[in-house]
């Protein structure tokens, strides 16, 4: 469990799945809507807040592991994977959970390890194709 306080000041410091690379996570607001904000070397990307009990509860729902399924936006993500499930018009909010245009992909590859460093799922670490499940 992290022990980051997900602000800005102290923002939860992750590692990708495979654990090759290292960013940092943090809760903010924008426009009156709470974000997560995803920094990635220079690379900024935003998710709206509510996919993490949105994720949890599909995770729970779904019952087993799920493939992660990272890709970027301009890439279609495979289906019945976190990636698909991130950008579904059949998700809870109708689309995509990723909120800066260009960049709302990675949500398979970004948003699990938070999960896991708050305690809500376990995730593989392999060197490709992880999954995760709900906790």
């Amino acid at each position: 469990m992290s022990t980051a306080a997900g602000t800005k000041e102290n923002p939860w410091k992750l590692l990708t799945p495979p654990q090759s690379s290292e960013y940092e996570m943090y809760k903010d607001e924008k426009d009156g809507k709470a974000i997560i904000v995803c920094t990635v070397g220079k690379t900024v990307l935003h998710y709206d807040y509510r996919c993490i009990d949105d994720l949890h509860a599909m995770l729970k729902q779904h019952g087993d592991w799920i493939e992660l399924g990272s890709a970027d936006e301009q890439k279609p993500a495979k289906e019945g994977t976190v990636e698909a499930w991130g950008r579904s018009p059949d998700n809870p909010i109708g689309g995509w959970y990723g909120l800066k245009k260009g960049f709302r992909g990675r949500f398979g590859m970004y948003v699990p390890p938070l999960m896991e460093a708050l305690g809500l799922a376990e995730v593989e670490h392999n060197p490709r194709n992880n999954r995760m499940r709900a906790l």
